[in-house]
């Protein structure tokens, strides 16, 4: 049973940082492709930032330049670190785990983690 359970969220005044972690139990951490994404009240759950298996990383052209997206894999933890924060970063955060084997893919999730950005 794969498990990711997503830790660090809380209240930020604006400009201020958070650091997110996630926390991947039941797997081989390593194979997969890891990714963020955040969800606001009343909007769709959008994807903010990756990091494949290899360590190559993306982001969100909105978090591009204040977010970094890392992994550990021997802690089986991938991290996000989140600087200069907003308003409209204000979300619930999800850990996303997807892995293709076998002409299918496997996606797990968390069950995420708030982050409220006010003053």
């Amino acid at each position: 049973q794969v498990q990711l359970v997503e830790s660090g969220g809380g209240l930020v005044q604006p400009g201020g940082s958070l650091r997110l972690s996630c926390v991947a139990s039941g797997t081989i951490f390593s194979i997969y492709d890891m990714g963020w994404y955040r969800q606001a009240p009343g909007k769709q759950r959008e994807w903010v930032a990756s990091i494949t298996k290899g360590g190559s990383t993306n982001y969100a052209g909105s978090v591009k330049g204040r977010f970094t997206i890392s992994r550990d894999n021997a802690q089986n933890t991938v991290l996000l670190q989140m600087n200069s924060l907003k308003p409209e970063d204000t979300a619930v955060y999800y850990c996303n785990g997807r892995r293709y084997s076998g002409g299918s893919w496997y996606e797990y999730w968390g069950q995420g983690t708030q982050v409220t950005v006010s003053s």
